[in-house]
């Protein structure tokens, strides 16, 4: 393989407004206007004057949450009440975000809105079969909040969890990111040898496939048309996993636990469904999966490691790294490349896709082809890009963008870091915890999974075929009338250098 770095069938699209509620707030009361959160917003939707309470343009927020991760304003409007009028008031804002109200942490200006409350009543309902499945960032910073260091790695102990919050079945977002891989590596073949259109970019992150509904609707038909890790897997939960534990699709309740404030409005999509059966009934964030856990009474610490049932919970290494920048890209080449040749991958660990926030590009020659690809991280970086996609002046087949400045570990919904030093040491050792994890793994590949193998054979027959278009492939929607007004005019720079 020759490698230079410089550091499927199209989605239709169609007109449709805006029908999100909003999921991220500013508390007004409490806000005082430092505008840290516009300083961290890729699309300007913080909206207000310094010294003076801010508000979130619901229409242009992408709901990644990273306002909420930076706000560190948690100075109440009820300090000179009294103790009672001061707890009421607690209480009120609690329910307001649907908070548990024993929970003791300070509650900051800026806030998305939970669904654990909603998730904890519908586990009560008799006749479910209850299912949960996690994203693979969960398991490196979960254990943060019960006090482990950064980055710890723990998928034992939250399956253990999980089975003692009442779910039935835990299974694993991974094994989602293999189909995804299977399903978009086919895509991007296809594309490449039948003439479009390219770019292909990913989509996975749902706030950057918001981001290009809002911005650049005159480009969707350059997303991948795959549905999210999560979504493919909550469809084939209710098919083929159905089918497993002969169960009805209309008793499952499917739970995802993500690190991503974007989730729930992607899950709330009304063309996530399939045979008339939400993909995806609720998502909490690891913030909310923490609550629910201490809640409980469950001492996480100490929990023995417990398996991920099987078979949609066994995954390979290309799927556990999802959670990082450069990850689709890298599980993509992986199987991507072998697919094309018939040969081998020389060298597993691909670190020309690898980095931080910015964009990395690079030249994979395989076998004939020589794959032009780019990673983007964090969103403000993608205007550039896009504007060049635009212009017909981008001659990359394939982009993986990611909303997040490190991907889906320092999403919106993680563990919240108040220190800027405690942000940088959290990033690097989850992304660290994550290729461990990869490479600890026997199958690192994701159309080596036995289980993804069997998956295909007995139920989905081959990627972009007739069953796994239906179930796992999607539509987006124009939001926006494209790119706004804004200071985005320097290019990102790219960056990189000449493997062989």
């Amino acid at each position: 393989m020759s490698i230079t770095t410089n550091n499927a069938s199209s989605a239709p699209c169609m007109e449709t407004t805006d029908y999100t509620n909003p999921i991220i707030h500013i508390d007004p009361s409490m806000c005082t206007g430092c505008r840290r959160c516009a300083g961290v917003c890729p699309v300007d939707a913080i909206e207000g004057q310094p010294g003076e309470p801010q508000t979130v343009n619901a229409d242009r927020c992408v709901i990644c949450g990273q306002c909420v991760q930076i706000c560190s304003v948690y100075a109440s409007d009820w300090a000179g009440s009294s103790p009672q009028e001061a707890a009421s008031r607690r209480q009120e804002r609690l329910r307001e975000r649907d908070m548990p109200a024993d929970i003791g942490e300070p509650l900051f200006a800026a806030y998305y809105s939970g669904s654990l409350n909603k998730v904890t009543d519908m586990m009560t309902k008799p006749g479910q079969f209850r299912i949960v499945q996690c994203a693979p960032a969960i398991r490196v910073s979960i254990a943060e909040e019960f006090g482990m260091p950064f980055g710890t790695l723990t998928p034992g102990k939250m399956a253990a969890a999980l089975r003692r919050l009442g779910f039935d079945r835990v299974y694993d977002t991974n094994f989602g990111a293999d189909v995804t891989i299977m399903e978009e590596g086919t895509e991007l073949i296809r594309r490449v040898t039948e003439g479009g259109p390219l770019p292909m970019f990913t989509s996975c992150c749902p706030a950057w496939v918001r981001f290009a509904e809002i911005e650049y609707p005159d480009l969707l038909d350059h997303l991948s048309s795959c549905k999210s890790p999560m979504q493919m897997l909550g469809s084939l939960v209710k098919t083929y996993g159905a089918q497993l534990d002969e169960v009805e699709p209309a008793n499952i309740y499917s739970v995802a636990i993500m690190p991503c404030t974007c989730k729930q409005f992607e899950c709330d999509r009304p063309e996530m469904e399939s045979d008339g059966y939400r993909d995806v009934d609720e998502v909490l964030t690891t913030r909310e999966l923490a609550y629910w856990i201490k809640k409980s009474g469950i001492d996480f610490m100490n929990l023995p490691d417990e398996e991920f049932d099987s078979p949609l919970g066994r995954y390979s290494g290309a799927g556990s790294i999802f959670g990082v920048t450069g990850g689709v890209m890298e599980a993509a080449i992986r199987t991507g490349y072998e697919l094309l040749t018939n040969e081998k991958l020389p060298k597993l660990q691909l670190d020309f896709v690898r980095g931080e926030e910015g964009i990395r590009v690079a030249e994979v020659q395989v076998g004939e082809l020589e794959l032009k690809v780019a990673v983007v991280a964090g969103l403000q970086h993608a205007y550039g890009l896009l504007d060049r996609v635009q212009a017909g002046e981008c001659d990359y087949h394939f982009i993986e963008v990611m909303g997040c400045p490190a991907g889906c570990i320092s999403g919106g919904g993680q563990p919240k870091l108040m220190l800027e030093k405690h942000r940088i040491e959290a990033y690097r050792a989850r992304k660290s915890s994550i290729y461990g994890h990869d490479a600890g793994l026997q199958v690192r590949k994701s159309h080596e999974n036995p289980h993804i193998i069997k998956l295909y054979d007995e139920f989905l027959g081959e990627p972009l075929g007739h069953v796994s278009h239906h179930l796992l492939h999607t539509t987006f929607q124009k939001r926006g009338p494209g790119k706004q007004s804004r200071s985005c005019d320097a290019p990102a720079k790219e960056t990189g250098s000449s493997i062989h």
